[in-house]
C-alpha cells in the first residue's frame, strides 16, 4: 500500500468546487487523482468543525480577591468581565470562571433607559401632575416589526439541543405603525398607518380624520364630546402650527386640548398598553413574514384586552402622579 498523499491547499478548493457542482466523493477523487478515502475523510473533516479545546485547570481566586471583584463591578457595572477582572489586577482567570464568579455576585441587565428630565422638565411635570385626568383620551403611536424587538428570542434549551433556527433581516423586516387610544376602560383603534406614509402634520391630521374622527368620535354624544380632553405626546407632526390649528377646528382645543409635558413617556398609561400587545404578539420568540400578518396579530391581540385591563391603566395615573410629586418632577419609571 502506497503512502497517503495530502490534499494541497489548491486541491481542497476545488473539493469545495466539485462538491457546488454536486459532484460525488468517487467523481472528486478520480479528477483530483487521489484516493476516495482521502477526499471522504477531508469533507468529514470539514462538516465536523473545530475540535473542542481541551479545559485547561482553573485559578482559585482567594476570598480578598472576590472582595476586590465584587467593588470593582460595583464602580463598573457595564464593563466586560475581563475589564473588571484586569481592574483588580487578576490575571489568568479563563473567560468561564470570570463569568461563573460574577453571576453569583450580580445579575447581566440592560442599562436603564430614561428620558433627559432637567430642572424646567421637572417643575413642569410637577405642575402637570395637578391636572383631573379622569376625562382624558390617552393615545400614542407605536411601531411593531415581523421579528419583535431584540433579545426577546430567548428560552430554556434542554441540554443536548440545538438552538431554534430565527431569520435575520435588516430593519427587523420592515414593520407596521400603529395608532391607538384608551380613555376609562375603551379602547379606541387600533389603526394601522398606511404603508410608506411618512407622518408629517398634514398626513398626520388626515389619518386622523379617516380613522379616528370617522370611525370613533362622530358616534359619541355632545356631552362626551364637551368633557373629552385629548392627550398627544410633543411629536413634530402633532404640535406643529398647522396640527393645533387643524384640532381646533374640530373642537378640540384650549383646555380640551392637553399640553403635555416634555421628555414624559413614563406618564402615559398607553406605553403599558404596547407591552401587554407586544407580549402576546411576539410569544415564545413569533415572527411574521408580511406586514399583514404582524398587522392582523396585533388586532387579535388588542381585542383580547378586556375593558378592565384597560380600567387598571387609565385609573394607574392617581398613582403615577403621587410617585411624580414624590419624586419632586423626576422620572418614575413605569
Amino acid at each position: 500500500m502506497g503512502q497517503k498523499k495530502d490534499l494541497t491547499g489548491s486541491e481542497k478548493s476545488k473539493i469545495v468546487r466539485y462538491l457546488a457542482e454536486r459532484c460525488s466523493s468517487l467523481k472528486i477523487a478520480k479528477l483530483l487523482k487521489h484516493d476516495h478515502r482521502t477526499i471522504k475523510r477531508f469533507i468529514q473533516n470539514s462538516q465536523q468543525g473545530r475540535k473542542k479545546r481541551v479545559e485547561k485547570p482553573r485559578r482559585k481566586i482567594t476570598a480578598h480577591e472576590l472582595r476586590k471583584v465584587k467593588r470593582a463591578a460595583a464602580k463598573m457595572p457595564l464593563a466586560t468581565s475581563l475589564a473588571i477582572f484586569q481592574r483588580c489586577n487578576i490575571t489568568g482567570v479563563p473567560k468561564s470562571t470570570r463569568c461563573a464568579i460574577l453571576r453569583d455576585m450580580a445579575k447581566v441587565r440592560k442599562a436603564e433607559r430614561r428620558p433627559p428630565l432637567n430642572k424646567t422638565h421637572k417643575l413642569t411635570r410637577q405642575d402637570w401632575a395637578k391636572t383631573d385626568f379622569s376625562k382624558v383620551l390617552w393615545t400614542d403611536e407605536m411601531r411593531v416589526s415581523l421579528d419583535g424587538p431584540d433579545g426577546w428570542a430567548r428560552g430554556w434549551i434542554g441540554k443536548g439541543q440545538r438552538a431554534p433556527v430565527r431569520l435575520r433581516r435588516q430593519q427587523g423586516g420592515g414593520g407596521v405603525l400603529v395608532w391607538a387610544g384608551i380613555i376609562k376602560d375603551e379602547l379606541v383603534g387600533p389603526f394601522r398607518v398606511e404603508d410608506g406614509v411618512k407622518l408629517n402634520s398634514q398626513s398626520y391630521c388626515q389619518f386622523l380624520e379617516d380613522t379616528f374622527f370617522k370611525q370613533w368620535y362622530r358616534k359619541k354624544s355632545a356631552s362626551f364630546k364637551k368633557n373629552m380632553i385629548f392627550m398627544q405626546d410633543n411629536a413634530p407632526s402633532h404640535v406643529s402650527k398647522y396640527s393645533t390649528a387643524w384640532l381646533a377646528r374640530k373642537g378640540i382645543k384650549e383646555e380640551k386640548l392637553m399640553t403635555w409635558p416634555p421628555c414624559s413617556p413614563d406618564l402615559n398609561p398607553i406605553e403599558n398598553l404596547w407591552s401587554i400587545i407586544k407580549c402576546e404578539i411576539y410569544k415564545e420568540g413569533k415572527q411574521y413574514t408580511s406586514l399583514n400578518s404582524v398587522w392582523e396579530a396585533v388586532v387579535a391581540a388588542a381585542r383580547n384586552v378586556d375593558g378592565e385591563q384597560i380600567k387598571t391603566l387609565t385609573e394607574s395615573m392617581d398613582g403615577r402622579l403621587l410617585s411624580v410629586l414624590a419624586k419632586k418632577g423626576g422620572y418614575i419609571g413605569r
